[in-house]
């Protein structure tokens, strides 16, 4: 009976991961793109702030995993640090989302090893062994073949989105680096904690100099459609939800079953997002997302048999 409940459990938590995180980003797409919400880091910090009341709550009140403690002052500047490098992933990625389809939005970002595996590299001279770096050889190649068959290019878009791509690889190998010692290590949801309120500060004032305009258009949209509000609010709990569920499925499976439903999961998401916004796809496109696709797992495979 206690299997059974296992699996009901870890099913219930993969549901849960793949509905939060697939929702927030075609909720983000909808708002950026085609319900005319254009204030991408305002609604990043919305979800900032949503992450760090929700991680307060989650911690303290029902004590989903232990409270860990600042310990110095120096690990303090360190989670600052990583938490700008976090806005700056973040917001690229909305914004990129203004511009480009799900789909290629979704082929870019699973370029994501190929930054890690050189900025772990170049920070940490970690090297790997050549059958890994030959793995990712169709990682880039299949965001190439991509972009020369998505019919809705758009260069700034594209080059906002690997930014954010290559923020997202910067973070993990930093995090890495700043907090190594066994005193520093937080796990992911008190390194949530810690970061969104720093988040929202560093994006308040951006959102005030950047998009001054937010907070009038967003009343005038609220008064325009009944459910905006609505909206806003579900999508920041989800974005809240998405790093929770993500949290515990890691806890509750092994990382090859965590890489393989994250392969899986881009592919579910390219897939409702084409059938839900109707953008066009070329055979070329698919083509070059299967092949990065493919690419990320025999990355994986390769780093998990050459470690």
């Amino acid at each position: 009976m206690s299997s059974k409940k296992q699996v009901i459990l870890v099913c219930s938590l993969i549901l849960l991961w793949y509905s939060s995180n697939i929702g927030v980003l075609l909720l983000n797409k909808f708002l950026l793109s085609t319900y005319g919400f254009r204030f991408p880091i305002f609604l990043t910090m919305c979800h900032m702030s949503a992450c760090a009341i929700l991680s307060y709550i989650s911690i303290v009140f029902f004590k989903f995993v232990p409270l860990q403690t600042l310990k110095s002052r120096n690990q303090f500047l360190k989670i600052a640090t990583l938490s700008l490098v976090f806005c700056g992933s973040v917001v690229g990625g909305n914004i990129s989302l203004r511009y480009l389809a799900v789909s290629f939005n979704q082929a870019v970002g699973a370029t994501t090893p190929f930054f890690t595996a050189v900025f772990a590299y170049i920070m940490t001279l970690k090297r790997e062994s050549w059958v890994t770096y030959a793995a990712l050889v169709p990682v880039v190649t299949g965001v190439v073949i991509a972009s020369g068959g998505e019919p809705g290019f758009h260069l700034f878009g594209f080059i906002v989105c690997i930014s954010a791509t290559a923020a997202r690889a910067f973070k993990s190998v930093l995090q890495g680096i700043l907090l190594s010692s066994d005193g520093e290590k937080l796990n992911s949801m008190n390194l949530l904690l810690y970061m969104s309120p720093i988040a929202v500060l560093v994006l308040l004032p951006a959102t005030l100099v950047m998009e001054p305009n937010v907070i009038e258009v967003t009343v005038s949209l609220g008064k325009e459609h009944k459910y905006m509000w609505l909206l806003l609010a579900l999508n920041s709990t989800m974005a809240y939800a998405a790093n929770l569920s993500n949290f515990l499925v890691t806890k509750h499976t092994s990382a090859l079953t965590l890489q393989v439903l994250g392969n899986a999961k881009g592919a579910v998401a390219v897939v409702i997002s084409i059938l839900l916004f109707r953008n066009p796809v070329t055979v070329m496109g698919i083509g070059g997302y299967s092949i990065t696709v493919c690419g990320v797992i025999a990355y994986g495979e390769a780093k998990r048999r050459f470690k």
